[in-house]
């Protein structure tokens, strides 16, 4: 794909000078700068920049009042290729790129960085060892050749441009912040949890829980130790395996109540209370440090601070400034419609086409009209849910989306034979561990948290934000799962960056105050003035539309947003 934008490179070397050059339209040789900020002011409108590590140059630029239209990140691009080629888990540094480009000892990674809670400024610590101007170039065109020779260079290179584009927006986000009424806040805990007693313990609502839990067992039992607990059951003559909600909410027991009930509180209190607003929000603002691209399949994660789990009660903080709004939009149904699109499957793509529900227009194609049974078919394709019911839901999913099922099928099929298989534009799920020890799961070491393969009670397909089966590294079964799950959220994820970009570009484009605020993996917020909130509504969709085209192409599928302009979040859903 040609890039009609200029091109700049900008880079600062071991002394901590920088040099920026222009590439295109027409090449001048480096000039040496005093930060940045004065080679940005230099170049011209619309230049795509060329940078080591969006996270340790943009913060700079964005402090001192400036921001770019487009950015092509090193290290984003290099973590991409790597795991293209099946190279997961190389160092993915700048420096480590130039080191193995010119035979040197490949040095590794940094370890990951904890963010500071609360602070403003936590994009600014010390980053990787930097790179000169002349090596930052050479493994540019050494990127350049390697996007060229991926499985569909056209979609590798939009994907390394959507990815690089996004964390541009996270760093905008994390300077912006979530408005926050830490007021609203402190009445929240105080209603929930009780009044704080002196000393530290726990609030007053949690104690007299915690009382109640152990009264019902007879002796004292700590509600907040899951071995404690599953100790007093044992007692009781109740076995259990976990202390999960669906697993203790059917038991026959007096201590079920208050135990279910101080878990939902304690999760409030440990998560998102007091100490969590002392730490994270600061002058009317919450600014969780977002990391895109921080799961397997492309879906952000914060670093710190719980962004992406705000429970429902607790979005009624998050309130609009005066005279301005939030723009919540939620895209409906993304996972199966993403699968309609990239399955090719003409008979899904009609149905999710169609301008309503999409479980709705599936249920009328073999379950009957019964929406709940749709919904769960389809999710059971996604997600690997294929015993039982499962199985004869999906035989009748199977007989009216062959092509769509097919799909998955064959990513699971391609997982569980060890071999690597990609979302739409080209992001890779890493091979199957080459050796460790037994129970050893090669994605955990990945950062990403585990849940169990246990599906809740109502039988639902398991949904967890960034779920990813445990298993053992000759475990081709599961693999299987995750890689059949792995093409349709990972395409969702890519979509989302291309959504993502257009609605910044817009927003731009049309010199709005707005500024995205939030991003959940089919959910974004923009917190805007009152009197931009219906155009800001109209760019989400028109931004949801335009990355359909770019990512999918002509394709009858639609991707509708559920939208609500409001001041406070939780009157959003």
């Amino acid at each position: 794909m040609s890039d009609p934008a200029p091109r700049w490179a900008l880079a600062e070397d071991a002394e901590g000078h920088w040099q920026a050059a222009a590439l295109t339209p027409a090449p001048t040789p480096p000039v040496r700068v005093r930060d940045p900020a004065e080679a940005v002011r230099t170049a011209p409108a619309g230049t795509r920049w060329i940078w080591r590590s969006t996270a340790a140059v943009y913060p700079r630029l964005l402090a001192a009042g400036l921001r770019v239209d487009r950015c092509y990140d090193i290290e984003v691009a290099e973590l991409l290729l790597l795991g293209h080629e099946g190279r997961s888990g190389e160092p993915r540094s700048a420096a480590a790129a130039w080191a193995r480009l010119t035979g040197a000892p490949v040095p590794p990674d940094p370890p990951a960085r904890a963010a500071a809670p609360g602070a403003q400024d936590s994009l600014f610590d010390p980053q990787p060892a930097p790179l000169p101007l002349d090596a930052l170039l050479a493994v540019y065109e050494d990127q350049t050749r390697r996007h060229g020779a991926a499985a569909h260079p056209d979609r590798m290179r939009l994907l390394t441009a959507a990815e690089s584009a996004a964390f541009l927006i996270a760093a905008e986000m994390h300077r912006a912040g979530m408005p926050w009424r830490a007021d609203t806040h402190r009445a929240l805990l105080t209603d929930l949890l009780g009044e704080r007693y002196a000393g530290g313990g726990e609030p007053r609502r949690l104690a007299e829980l915690a009382d109640a839990v152990s009264a019902a067992f007879g002796r004292r039992v700590r509600p907040d130790l899951p071995a404690d607990v599953t100790k007093a059951f044992a007692q009781a003559g109740i076995r259990l395996t976990s202390t999960r909600r669906w697993e203790i909410e059917g038991l026959d027991h007096p201590a079920v109540a208050p135990l279910l009930a101080y878990k939902k509180l304690y999760r409030i209190y440990t998560a998102h209370g007091w100490a969590w607003l002392q730490d994270w929000v600061r002058d009317g603002r919450f600014r969780p440090e977002f990391v895109p691209g921080g799961t397997l399949t492309g879906r952000w994660v914060t670093n710190g601070g719980g962004a992406l789990q705000i429970p429902k009660v607790i979005r009624r903080a998050v309130v609009a400034d005066p005279g301005w709004r939030l723009v919540v939009a939620d895209a409906d149904q993304l996972e199966p419609r993403v699968l309609a699109a990239i399955s090719r499957d003409p008979a899904f793509m009609a149905v999710a086409g169609r301008a309503e529900d999409l479980y709705t227009a599936v249920s009328r194609q073999g379950f009957s009209g019964d929406r709940e049974m749709a919904k769960i078919a389809v999710l059971g394709a996604v997600y690997g849910q294929t015993s039982g019911d499962g199985l004869k839901n999906l035989a009748a999913l199977r007989r009216r989306f062959p092509q769509a099922v097919a799909y998955v099928d064959e990513a699971a099929r391609a997982g569980e034979e060890g071999r690597l298989v990609r979302t739409w534009l080209g992001r890779t799920c890493p091979p199957p561990a080459r050796s460790g020890p037994a129970g050893e799961d090669p994605y955990g070491e990945a950062g990403i948290p585990q849940e169990p393969d246990t599906p809740p009670a109502d039988g639902t397909p398991t949904r967890n934000d960034a779920w990813t089966p445990s298993y053992a590294s000759t475990n081709t079964r599961a693999r299987g799962r995750f890689t059949r799950n792995f093409v349709v959220q990972g395409s969702a994820a890519d979509w989302a960056l291309l959504m993502l970009a257009a609605l910044r570009q817009s927003i731009a484009a049309a010199g709005m105050r707005a500024e995205l605020v939030f991003f959940q993996h089919d959910e974004v917020i923009v917190h805007c003035p009152a009197e931009e909130a219906q155009a800001v509504a109209e760019a989400v969709r028109a931004a949801g539309d335009r990355a359909a085209r770019i990512a999918f192409g002509d394709t009858p599928v639609r991707f509708p947003f559920t939208t609500a302009i409001v001041e406070c979040y939780a009157d959003a859903k």
